[in-house]
């Protein structure tokens, strides 16, 4: 059946199938370089990885920078996919082979440090990829074992050997990808560690962000936070609306670092002068119911049996006077070498200076009956009972029940 005829027998209907024959075919119209084609097609037929594998490697020959083949190939992965019709799964499943058999460089994303946020994993051809695809001369260590006569590399201007070819700089920015998406000035900073000094402020009502913008306006002011909390705690706590009344501080010009100071100056002073006591009670306790002497002879230290008393003896006086105090004092003394244990001869000695500076008559020589003494207060004091050390335990006891006590930490 003629043309003619099927015009006739339609009487102006166009039959199916010369519909089909005047459809107009489309295609792609994008030409592709010399070198480029060249590397696709050579990617295309490697005959060593699989066809997934190679169609991958096609799709990103015709992406890649012939000029810089190391460079970053900018493509997504839906480019990527269509151009080698491969599904997502696929598609990384042939990366993986590629990788594998040394073709391509998966690098780790990079990072701006500006904006805070995380750029994308481009993919490179490495350098025996590049070689294979035609992008860039076959290196000189190649040559040298295909041709078994390797030949020098050209001297540069340095008179160094210059590469055959151009490594890729590790300092090449990707550029931005993603412009004012969010931009710093109107970005909201994840607090970070706050200091321990000022967690507390949190069982106030703070939050952290709020800490940190009191911490800044403290700056601003002069101050440091922390000095100031640490200075006005005690009222901070208990007032109703906390937050003014901290911002209250920090306008008000006072200096809240050198209270801080001074107070903490007192309790180290406190927790010394205590531990100082402490150490001197354990020395007299160490010592109890022993008699220290001084070097020059002129007073005796009796301390008690339980080491909390102490008697002095004097040259000019017969009773001893009970000591107030005297712990921090007797313990420098005895550290010092003010004092020292008293021996036999020692309390020998000072009884005998005793009574020939009172005038009291040797107890091993009595005085004459029809003498009568120079003194007349000499009756009296050889008549009064001695001393013992039950009687002096006694008085220390009844004067330490008059006087205050001091605690010891």
């Amino acid at each position: 059946m003629s043309i003619a005829q099927r015009t006739v027998a339609g009487e102006g209907q166009t039959h199916p199938q010369d519909s089909a024959a005047l459809t107009a075919f489309h295609c792609d119209s994008t030409n592709l370089p010399w070198i480029i084609f060249r590397a696709a097609f050579r990617a295309a037929h490697i005959e060593q990885i699989s066809p997934r594998a190679r169609a991958v490697l096609s799709a990103l020959a015709r992406t890649v920078d012939a000029a810089k083949p190391f460079a970053a190939i900018f493509a997504r992965r839906e480019l990527l996919t269509g151009r080698a019709l491969q599904s997502m799964r696929t598609f990384y499943r042939s990366l993986d082979d590629l990788e594998t058999a040394g073709l391509i460089d998966r690098r780790p994303q990079t990072r701006y440090v500006e904006a805070g946020l995380f750029g994308r994993a481009y993919l490179h051809l490495t350098e025996h990829a590049a070689a294979l695809l035609g992008l860039i001369e076959e290196p000189e260590h190649a040559r040298a074992q295909e041709n078994s006569a390797p030949q020098p590399a050209l001297p540069n201007a340095q008179g160094q050997a210059a590469p055959s070819f151009s490594a890729p700089s590790a300092k090449v920015a990707d550029g931005r990808i993603y412009k004012y998406l969010s931009p710093s000035v109107f970005q909201k900073r994840q607090p970070g560690h706050l200091p321990a000094d000022l967690q507390r402020l949190r069982t106030l009502g703070f939050v952290d962000f709020l800490i940190f913008k009191l911490m800044r306006e403290a700056r601003e002011h002069g101050k440091r936070l922390s000095d100031v909390v640490e200075a006005t705690w005690d009222h901070l706590r208990l007032a109703k609306a906390p937050i003014n009344y901290l911002r209250a501080l920090l306008r008000n010009p006072v200096d809240f670092a050198g209270v801080v100071t001074r107070r903490n100056g007192e309790r180290n002073a406190e927790v010394c002068r205590r531990q100082q006591h402490a150490e001197a009670a354990s020395l007299a306790r160490q010592n109890a119911g022993r008699t220290f002497i001084d070097v020059k002879g002129q007073r005796q230290f009796v301390v008690g049996a339980q080491g909390d008393a102490m008697t002095i003896f004097t040259l000019t006086e017969a009773i001893g006077r009970q000591a107030a105090g005297w712990l921090p004092s007797f313990a420098d003394a005895l550290k010092n070498g003010k004092i020292r244990p008293a021996t036999a001869q020692d309390l020998e000695r000072f009884a005998d200076a005793q009574r020939a500076s009172i005038g009291a008559p040797h107890p091993s020589k009595p005085s004459h009956p029809s003498r009568p003494s120079r003194t007349s207060t000499a009756p009296a004091v050889a008549a009064r009972p001695p001393v013992t050390t039950a009687v002096r335990d006694h008085i220390a006891s009844l004067r330490q029940l008059l006087q205050p006590r001091v605690l010891l930490s």
